[in-house]
């Protein structure tokens, strides 16, 4: 049996994230997306998901690219002279993981993200990391150890499977991958053994910001038994602090494109969110 998720991170960054998270689900194929609860726009979007329970809301673990929930003084390691989270990914990562009075700031500011999820009374579908951050061994142990309190059914593991992409678009190696396979597989080891779901594949790392109406046909095409994640960005036009390149419209239009809606007749693929596959 295919089964598959269909995702848009980043819900709750800019109104025109919401927007289209709106349009690529009342119109199109997207089946949930994932929050950052304190991003600019998070309340307006928890208010679009209460008005529209069929679409699964999970949470994006915001460590890197945007702000705390709890007041920077409280995190004063993981933050900037500006209050943002450090941009400076592995220095970030290797003082969580050497200096224990920076793994409490990690562990409280994930508590108070989860926390912050549940106080909107939407049902937690799933939950991931913006950049893919909780690749990070001392992030996921947090995760999980939070998790478990509210709920946590199922995680994103970023496993890409290279052959489906050279079926597609015949390329050299993808370096990315080649760094995050090893993380991935330890990742997806531990979930297993903590009795969290994750997807068997996931499809959006090596095109990411540019999942195009003709890359998200043919991934369903040729999509593979089991759990597939599909996860993009659209929003309807770039927004304050969007990634440079990143041709957000074009993955709106991918979503909703008929061609591309076309596919949701299929009898051989189910769809929903990851808490309809638990």
């Amino acid at each position: 049996m295919k089964r598959l998720v269909v995702t848009a991170d980043d819900f709750g960054a800019a109104a025109e994230v919401n927007e289209a998270v709106e349009i690529a689900h009342t119109r199109g194929i997207l089946t949930a997306t994932s929050l950052m609860v304190a991003a600019p726009a998070a309340h307006e979007a928890v208010a679009l998901a209460k008005r529209i329970p069929s679409l699964r809301v999970g949470l994006h673990v915001v460590l890197v690219e945007g702000k705390p929930v709890l007041p920077p003084t409280q995190v004063p390691d993981l933050v900037d002279s500006s209050g943002h989270f450090r941009t400076d990914m592995a220095a970030s990562g290797a003082r969580m993981f050497f200096l224990p009075h920076v793994r409490r700031q990690l562990m409280r500011e994930i508590e108070a993200q989860f926390e912050a999820f549940h106080a909107t009374g939407l049902p937690l579908d799933h939950v991931n990391a913006h950049k893919h951050f909780h690749l990070h061994p001392t992030i996921a142990s947090a995760i999980l150890r939070t998790g478990k309190k509210f709920g946590m059914r199922a995680l994103r593991v970023p496993r890409e499977p290279r052959k489906v992409l050279a079926q597609i678009e015949p390329q050299s190696a993808d370096p990315v991958s080649a760094i995050t396979t090893p993380w991935s597989a330890l990742l997806a080891l531990r979930l297993k053994m903590s009795g969290v779901i994750s997807p068997d594949q996931v499809f959006g790392l090596r095109w990411s910001g540019a999942m195009t109406k003709t890359r998200v046909r043919a991934l369903i095409d040729r999509l593979p038994d089991g759990l597939t994640e599909i996860y993009l960005h659209p929003a309807t036009s770039p927004y304050p602090g969007s990634a440079p390149g990143y041709r957000y419209a074009e993955e709106l239009t991918a979503l909703t494109d008929s061609d591309v809606v076309a596919t949701r007749s299929d009898p051989q693929i189910r769809w929903g969110g990851f808490g309809d596959f638990a």
